[in-house]
């Protein structure tokens, strides 16, 4: 892995000599004979370390080392001040307060200078592959975080699947069970009333067996549809319950609610104007509905209330279909 270093002196002796003791192989020796043009080349080069000398015309090496620390691009590059005098502290404790990490003083013993400069080398080694190391695992991260989100989706999209009734579109027994439970406990705290619609297609296998299955089941995706517009509040939920029957459950909802939902439900099935030859109700297809209401207790099963639509359901039927009725226990 190449390095760059960088030697700073204005005499162009000194770098020669400066540049023959440094060269190696994965050296690569950038040469400025000014302050100015060290801080140009700190521009196009990323230093594993800098070698200034202390004695410079118009910027010497301290103003040109605290330029540098002063640089959010260099002031990481390990500085080392090459100077000629030996003695005066004043300068050493100058150059470390400009950001020098350590001192040479001239003439250069080549093997000092190698070994410092071999010392600041390895940790530039060590720091890139640090960083490479980092950013590897950082994409890694960004990785796995990807897939965790990507599994998040997958999963909420097979909780909707579980949920949702494969041909209709809308709820399925699951879900229904699942609301059905989750509104029978909360409305039990708050001692507010539930509401239970079932809704049933009438002559429905009579539909099957004149115009076929598949004609079934896009009477069904159709009625689940109109069933769904008229549900006006966003906690009220319609569920495919079994077969051809239907299942709304609508939280804290009085007898005239249900009425205004039961006849939204009945005009939206009417509007569809799907033929029904078989029918002895309409020569279209029409549905019939139980609707019922209980103030939910814990002592008492949710089963109960689907018992009890079913009941208004039926009653319904036995009165000529195309309608809906009430059961009486609590309207």
């Amino acid at each position: 892995m190449q390095a760059d270093i960088l030697i700073v002196d204005d005499n162009p002796n000194n770098l020669f000599a400066l540049e023959n003791l440094l060269a190696a192989p994965g050296l690569n020796i950038i040469k400025a004979q000014s302050g100015n043009e060290a801080l140009a080349k700190t521009l196009s080069h990323e230093f594993a370390i800098a070698l200034l000398d202390v004695q410079m015309p118009e910027m010497d090496g301290f103003e040109t080392a605290a330029l540098m620390r002063g640089n959010s691009r260099t002031r990481s590059i390990p500085i080392i001040f090459v100077t000629a005098n030996r003695t005066e502290r004043e300068h050493v404790f100058r150059g470390y307060d400009a950001g020098a990490v350590d001192y040479l003083s001239k003439p250069l013993d080549a093997g000092v200078l190698k070994s410092k400069v071999n010392v600041f080398l390895e940790l530039y080694h060590q720091r890139l592959e640090l960083e490479e190391k980092t950013r590897e695992l950082d994409a890694k991260i960004a990785e796995m975080e990807r897939l965790q989100t990507l599994l998040q989706e997958r999963n909420e999209q097979l909780r909707v699947l579980s949920r949702t009734d494969r041909l209709t579109g809308i709820f399925n027994r699951l879900s229904f069970d699942e609301t059905l439970d989750y509104e029978w406990r909360r409305c039990a705290r708050t001692g507010k009333a539930l509401t239970l619609i079932m809704a049933d297609i009438d002559h429905f296998k009579a539909y099957n067996d004149c115009l076929g299955h598949i004609a079934g089941d896009h009477c069904l995706k159709q009625v689940a549809w109109a069933l769904s517009a008229a549900l006006m509040r966003h906690v009220d939920t319609i569920a495919r319950y079994g077969g051809e029957e239907f299942a709304a459950v609508l939280p804290e909802t009085d007898e005239s609610g249900a009425i205004a939902v039961v006849t939204r439900m009945r005009n939206a099935v009417k509007a569809l104007s799907i033929a029904h030859p078989a029918s002895a109700t309409e020569k279209h297809v029409t549905i019939s509905l139980g609707v019922a209401a209980i103030v939910p207790n814990t002592e008492t099963p949710p089963m109960r209330l689907i018992e009890m639509a079913d009941a208004a359901m039926y009653q319904a039927k036995s009165q000529g279909r195309d309608r809906h009725a009430l059961f009486s226990q609590l309207f």
